[in-house]
């Protein structure tokens, strides 16, 4: 197959390999078919609904490039799910009476789209298959072919997301400024809130990152300035069982002798509990079109501060949240190598019309192929018995109790 013309679009959150994958996705078509036409809906779906889209210029080849050294997305994100047919007459993408879907087909159509590139998460990528497959039913031909993008690094079946290894040693940047908070008051309580709504991948791989740079550094004891009270105290994670009240008494003998706690928490953690308290005081937990919690409305790092301060006898409560920061970063090398590889293979895909989510599929031994997409799922737990983050916990001296939920 040599497609013709080529449509690329990203969406969901932001994520540090957006722009760069976007670039590489262009520079490789010119490599080996330049004759390709190209464009980019901008702003995700919402653009393909209203056929917004740029036309990819000699120019813009150029510098795609470029693209490595930024962030975000140069052609626009959003939150749309195609089969939400009431969210998306409400924000006037689709008028009253008709299917997302089929908008979104007739614009391919229009556009004569023969393969799609999506570039986000599995929202993204079962939304793009299920518009190939509404395609398919009206003899409408076309390869989609995604690439794994979260920070979360949650997508089953896939090894590793696109920019989550950048978001994770961005959190850790952005801690290694914040700690410093800790001579801000005595009895001082940091919090730092850290993305991953089901999955702990994130908040664990940035705690690691963070204690490198504890363990790298220089410090004066005669002042005070000791490792020890920059170090992280304690880490939850959506996937693991803790008692508030038994942590307490482990961190209390702490902070007594440091004068100053550091916590990490996945924003997932103690969700489900949360959310119950809210709904038993009759209070509306808001959800975004595809159904999940509206995290930022329902605060768990305030949850996480209320109930450890009293416990501690905290004298003062930061929490802090990196996720804005950490999504936004461009990406480092080592997201780079991966992106470059997905996105080659993304595009070998689409010249032998191969459909799915291209990653390292975890169940065919990491082969870099294009996973099947209805195998593709969100919501992959962090495998707490991984090495590297039982070695982390032994040093933090916390237990390591699989669990959902927790108690307290």
């Amino acid at each position: 197959m040599q497609p013709k013309k080529v449509a690329i679009l990203t969406a969901g959150g932001l994520a540090p390999c957006l722009s760069a994958a976007i670039g590489d996705l262009v520079q490789r078509y010119t490599e080996v078919l330049p004759s390709t036409e190209i464009i980019c809906y901008r702003s995700g779906y919402k653009g393909l609904l209203l056929g917004d889209s740029i036309k990819v210029t000699p120019e813009l080849r150029t510098q795609a490039g470029l693209l490595h050294k930024f962030g975000g997305s140069p052609i626009g994100n959003s939150r749309v799910k195609l089969t939400n047919i009431s969210d998306c007459v409400k924000r006037g993408l689709v008028k009253e009476g008709q299917d997302p879907r089929r908008v979104a087909a007739d614009q391919l159509v229009r556009d004569g789209i023969d393969v799609l590139h999506t570039i986000g998460g599995d929202d993204t990528s079962t939304a793009a298959a299920d518009l190939a497959a509404f395609l398919r039913t009206n003899n409408y031909r076309l390869t989609v072919v995604g690439l794994p993008k979260t920070i979360d690094n949650d997508i089953i079946p896939v090894r590793q997301s696109l920019g989550a290894w950048t978001a994770a040693e961005q959190g850790a940047l952005f801690f290694r400024n914040i700690v410093t908070e800790l001579g801000s008051s005595p009895r001082m309580l940091i919090i730092h809130e850290v993305m991953g709504r089901h999955c702990g991948w994130l908040a664990a791989a940035t705690a690691q990152d963070y204690m490198k740079i504890v363990d790298a550094g220089s410090y004066a004891p005669g002042f005070g300035l000791i490792k020890e009270r920059y170090a992280v105290h304690g880490l939850y994670l959506p996937e693991l069982k803790f008692d508030i009240a038994a942590e307490a008494d482990r961190l209390r003998r702490i902070f007594d002798q440091l004068g100053n706690i550091n916590l990490f928490i996945s924003e997932g953690a103690c969700v489900p509990e949360i959310v119950a308290e809210l709904e038993k005081r009759g209070e509306k937990v808001q959800r975004d079109p595809f159904g999940h919690v509206k995290l930022d409305t329902i605060n768990p790092g305030k949850w996480f501060g209320d109930r450890f301060s009293k416990l501690l006898g905290a004298e003062k409560v930061m929490v802090q949240k990196s996720g804005y920061f950490a999504r936004s970063a461009s990406a480092n090398a080592r997201d780079l190598q991966l992106i470059k590889k997905c996105a080659d293979k993304a595009v070998a895909c689409a010249l032998t019309d191969t459909s799915g989510l291209v990653g390292q599929d975890e169940e065919r031994g990491d082969e870099l192929r294009a996973v099947e997409f209805p195998r593709v799922k969100g919501g992959k737990a962090f495998d707490v018995g991984t090495p590297w983050f039982r070695e982390m916990m032994a040093r933090l001296g916390q237990p390591v109790v699989p669990a959902s939920g927790c108690h307290g």
